[in-house]
């Protein structure tokens, strides 16, 4: 453990003030402003959410939580496609419906009564405190993980239940009660510019002396990383003699509302004419998506499945890869014309 935990602190602080960098949800007090921001962050890089807009759009779309609240499923999910992982976008719907629902519209700065949100775990209670309040707040992200694992030579497992309690831990005990909000966001810029994985910048690191890393390169250690099975989806590009397209609405658990393709079984369609392929991950699964043109008549439509006209079909909310291959080969379509 750090001796000199204030010099630690100070040290961090200090750089932070010079070279910290300047995003637009570190210009806000807003705990809603704040809490969109780390939802948005769980699992997006910040190159992503700020090169496409997706904070600002969506903050203007729905400024506050009486907005947000009042969403409905389409025009929700339509502002934050591309950001993939559509749950949060309804859990923090539900957030903003709870907030205003037990406490009025304004979030509740106690720790136990942000815990008692929907949606909101430590990590998103330790920030909302830090950032919006300037209230102590512990808060350990994957940055402040790397940052933590080095700086106590901590050469086991991050992502198990003991390495987790042990960082928190550590984490409890550095924080900054004084300057949460200055601390919290260094810890967590170090992790992003100087800190990174794989070779780590040591010669610029501001708290290089209280490191204890043999190896710094090699840490932090992880649990043995999870395959991606390989999985083929085929969907169908269905046009009827008006020139409407035929998609369908999810209704599972993973993109409930999105619109997309309709797929068949591979032995149903994978001898049609392939007219687009395109590859991408997500969760444990990577897939290739094909898609086979077919003739208007020759499917019989399955639930959740409706004519769409081509002008209607960008204010729909759908799913990247489908964005992609959908608007390629309708810009091809248009083209031929």
């Amino acid at each position: 453990m750090i001796e000199n935990t204030k010099a630690f602190r100070d040290a961090l602080v200090k750089w932070f003030g010079r070279h910290g960098k300047d995003y637009p949800w570190r210009r806000t007090r807003d705990a809603y402003a704040v809490l969109v921001s780390e939802v948005m962050l769980q699992q997006t890089q910040i190159a992503t959410v700020l090169g496409n807009g997706y904070y600002t759009r969506f903050l203007e779309q729905f400024p506050d939580v009486k907005s947000l609240a009042a969403a409905g499923d389409q025009r929700l999910l339509k502002a934050w496609e591309g950001l993939g992982y559509y749950r949060r976008a309804r859990m923090l719907r539900e957030t903003a419906r709870a907030v205003i629902a037990k406490h009025g519209g304004t979030f509740p700065r106690e720790p136990a009564e942000l815990l008692a949100l929907p949606g909101i775990g430590p990590y998103t209670t330790g920030a909302l405190r830090a950032f919006a309040f300037d209230l102590p707040g512990t808060v350990v992200d994957g940055n402040v993980a790397r940052v933590l694992a080095r700086l106590m030579d901590f050469a086991e497992p991050v992502d198990d239940v003991k390495g987790q309690r042990q960082l928190w831990q550590w984490a409890e005990l550095l924080e900054d009660k004084r300057r949460p909000r200055a601390y919290n966001s260094a810890l967590m810029e170090l992790g992003q510019t100087r800190c990174r994985p794989g070779m780590p910048d040591c010669a610029a690191c501001p708290v290089a002396r209280f490191c204890t890393a043999r190896a710094p390169e090699r840490l932090p250690l992880k649990r043995q990383k999870i395959l991606l099975t390989a999985v083929d989806e085929h969907a169908l590009w269905l046009r009827d003699g008006r020139g409407r397209l035929l998609l369908h609405c999810e209704d599972g658990q993973r993109r409930t509302g999105l619109w997309k393709l309709p797929t068949r079984a591979a032995a149903v369609i994978s001898h049609l004419p392939l007219v687009a392929e395109l590859t991408y991950a997500i969760t444990r699964y990577r897939v290739r998506l094909r898609v086979h043109a077919a003739s208007a008549g020759r499917f019989a439509l399955a639930p959740g499945e409706a004519w769409v006209a081509p002008q209607a079909v960008a204010p729909l909310p759908m799913p990247s890869p489908f964005r992609k291959v959908v608007t390629k080969l309708l810009e091809k379509s248009a083209n031929r014309m």
